[in-house]
């Protein structure tokens, strides 16, 4: 499946580009991280061609300047984290009862490369959060995604899964050294096996999922690194600032990085197709070759149908 489609889009593609002529009118989307970076761009662009836009964050009060002005927007009014069983059940709670269908879901929010910390139940916090959040909350909404009768779900990955592979013998690092990008990359993979798993048990209910790397954006995803690390990465510009100086297939403005997660979620190219792994408004290649530095492509461990299938019956044992 991992076969580029040849599209036409590229890294430069931006969200406007990927919207037009696509109506969204009387359509509902769930956009966690909806806000902020990726996610705020992503809100701006559906709202602005019809959809109703339900955003829940952490802190509401915090973001309503930031949506001030964009159509359609509804944000859940209690606060909402991904890393709380019971506030991720609190708001697929409020949603059925406020609505009946599902026909977009943006899984975006994430923390990237942080210390080493645990959810309340133990579990470590950027698989918490990356993906175990997302994963009860989209198994929550399954009867309102099957309503919608050709619902979309869109998982943000990562080039940061060439990192690891899942580690279903310690994933929460218990007894294995914690590294943060190690976890991070191990959070992302899990990301894009569980965008397989829901793809294939599902696609029968017409909910097709699609895993997504955006590029390489600074957001405020990488507040938690130094100015060393992300000097070290090419993300200081000249001003020293935290940003770029120019712009490739990897690196990218915010509207370019939104672009492949628009596209996935609403692009009529993608009828039919669905548990792939997209980048640059296509579906990617598969990455055989580890020489390859500027890392194109999937893994296989991220796309792998067994272990994706493994990994979805397996996580409520491997976690608390």
């Amino acid at each position: 499946m991992q076969q580029p489609l040849l599209t036409g889009n590229s890294a430069r593609t931006t969200t406007d580009e990927v919207i037009k002529n696509i109506d969204l009118t009387g359509k509902t989307a769930i956009i966690t991280g909806g806000a902020a970076g990726l996610g705020l761009e992503t809100t701006k662009t559906l709202a602005n061609a019809g959809a109703t836009i339900i955003i829940p964050v952490r802190n509401p009060d915090k973001v309503k300047l930031s949506l001030a002005g964009i159509p359609n927007v509804e944000l859940y009014p209690a606060s909402f984290d991904l890393s709380d069983r019971d506030s991720i059940n609190s708001f697929s709670q409020w949603f059925k009862k406020n609505y009946q269908k599902l026909e977009i879901l943006i899984n975006s929010a994430g923390i990237m490369a942080t210390p080493l910390s645990y959810d309340s139940l133990g579990n470590e916090l950027q698989i918490a959060t990356n993906y175990l959040g997302h994963y009860f909350l989209t198994k929550a909404l399954l009867p309102e995604l099957k309503q919608a009768n050709g619902a979309r779900v869109v998982h943000l990955t990562s080039r940061a899964h060439w990192f690891s592979p899942f580690h279903f013998e310690d994933p929460n690092f218990t007894h294995t050294p914690y590294d943060k990008w190690v976890a991070y990359g191990q959070s992302k993979t899990a990301v894009s096996l569980f965008s397989v798993a829901l793809d294939e048990l599902y696609k029968k209910d017409n909910i097709r999922s699609f895993a997504v790397h955006p590029g390489s954006i600074v957001t405020n995803l990488s507040h938690n690194l130094t100015d060393e690390e992300l000097s070290a990465m090419g993300a200081i510009n000249k001003n020293g600032d935290r940003g770029y100086d120019s712009y490739n297939n990897e690196h990218k403005t915010i509207k370019e990085g939104a672009a492949t997660i628009v596209w996935c979620a609403t692009s009529p190219q993608l009828a039919g197709y669905g548990g792939v792994y997209c980048e640059n408004g296509d579906i990617a290649p598969l990455a055989t070759d580890d020489s390859n530095q500027n890392r194109v492509g999937v893994k296989p461990w991220a796309i792998d149908k067994g272990t994706a299938l493994k990994l979805w019956e397996e996580t409520p044992h491997l976690f608390k």
